[in-house]
């Protein structure tokens, strides 16, 4: 059970020494929540005492927390009114190291740092390209332009600042004006063992897999960083040439505007658009192609995962992270973004490959174990805090 942290309440329990806090805005679906709690776990796994603490304890992922991390929730409304809580939690437990994700939350962790002191270790991780996240907003609201400036004026505070790939490092430091040197690169762990066992489980109900016809797969939120709508006229243009079967994964504010293009297309018979599954990468392992579209990633978690149950992938050359993961194409297509004719011409070679690459063994170089112990480094903590070699569950 979560413990809330009121304003107004109490010291509490003794503080652990060595303890080692996770922080974030919730556990709704996204890429970097699933890690922090990929992480979280696999601290605990290895001897850690770990709290995770949220803003708000919902989401998705609150059911793949280990019974070994603590929950700790802020209750706040929002990541700016979780201040004065985030504040407390820190002069009550002290925790040896304080890692965070996500701009808005990794400039509060700052903020709240520096109000109480102390020597919590500090680190703040970046999922996202911030250049291209920054342009693809519709509106440019007064947080959305305040954000890159007091993310230069904070970062510079964190004890250490850590990148998801080396294109969201690069583009941090030019963003920020952060020294290049003082961003370091940990890719996202991945938990292929867990996948491929998943992978092996039933569709389950109301899924139709499609047959014979070759099936195309693709998953993330329906928002227009993904750029489903590329990926459908692509799909169109490849059904001039051959059968096939596209099936979009995800909920998302997007979902009418995508159906409508679906209709406009005359795809109906071929596109299906079943929402969020409990088990995707039962879908992943029987799909022909797995296809990311994106426009912008940090590292495209997704994509791992799909050549993790030995799916082949075409993705656009989106900054950051595919283009990382798949070594420039030796493991996979690589697309400029936008390119409806490109993506087309991708996916049908693709299909037609009689020798794909071995995915999966890329896939292998995404390990928990190799990610966490970069965590550790740059976190501070050695062998004499936390016990290295427990197995993540």
């Amino acid at each position: 059970m979560a413990e809330r942290v009121g304003l107004d309440g109490h010291d509490g329990e003794q503080m652990l020494d060595k303890s080692i806090a996770l922080f974030l805005p919730s556990l709704q679906g996204g890429g970097a929540e699933r890690v922090m709690v990929t992480l979280a776990n696999a601290f605990a796994a290895r001897g850690g005492s770990v709290d995770l603490v949220l803003v708000k304890a919902d989401g998705i992922f609150l059911r793949d927390v280990s019974p070994e991390v603590h929950i700790v929730d802020l209750d706040a409304h929002g990541v700016i009114h979780c201040l004065p809580g985030l504040v407390r939690y820190l002069r009550r437990k002290r925790p040896h190291v304080l890692l965070s994700a996500l701009k808005h939350a990794n400039v509060a962790a700052i903020v709240a740092r520096l109000l109480v002191g102390g020597t919590t270790r500090l680190a703040v991780s970046e999922h996202s390209t911030l250049s291209a996240a920054q342009a693809s907003l519709s509106k440019a609201t007064l947080r959305g332009k305040l954000l890159p400036l007091l993310m230069r004026f904070t970062y510079r505070h964190a004890d250490a600042v850590i990148a998801v790939s080396s294109g969201v490092a690069d583009d941090l430091s030019r963003a920020i004006a952060l020294p290049r040197e003082r961003v370091r690169v940990i890719f996202n762990p991945i938990l292929a063992d867990s996948l491929r066992s998943l992978s092996a489980e039933g569709l389950g109900p109301g899924i139709d897999f499609g047959g014979d016809v070759p099936l195309i797969l693709a998953a993330g939120r329906l928002v227009p960083p993904k750029d489903f709508g590329t990926l459908l006229r692509a799909f169109a243009r490849l059904l001039e040439k051959r059968s096939a079967r596209l099936m979009i994964l995800g909920e998302g504010p997007l979902r009418a505007e995508l159906e409508a293009l679906v209709d406009e297309l005359n795809l109906g018979a071929n596109v299906s658009m079943p929402g969020f599954a409990s088990n995707p990468y039962a879908l992943m392992r029987r799909a022909n192609l797995f296809v990311l579209s994106s426009i912008y990633e940090g590292f495209g978690n997704v994509l791992v995962e799909a050549m993790a149950v030995g799916t082949p992938v075409v993705s656009t050359d989106c900054p950051s992270g595919p283009a990382e993961i798949l070594e420039n194409g030796k493991w996979g297509r690589l697309v400029p973004v936008g390119d409806v004719e490109g993506l087309a011409r991708a996916m049908d070679d693709a299909l037609d490959d009689p020798n794909p690459p071995d995915v999966a063994s890329r896939a292998a170089d995404f390990g928990v174990d190799r990610a966490v112990d970069d965590y550790l480094e740059v976190l501070g903590l050695n062998s004499n805090d936390i016990v290295p070699g427990h197995p993540v569950p």
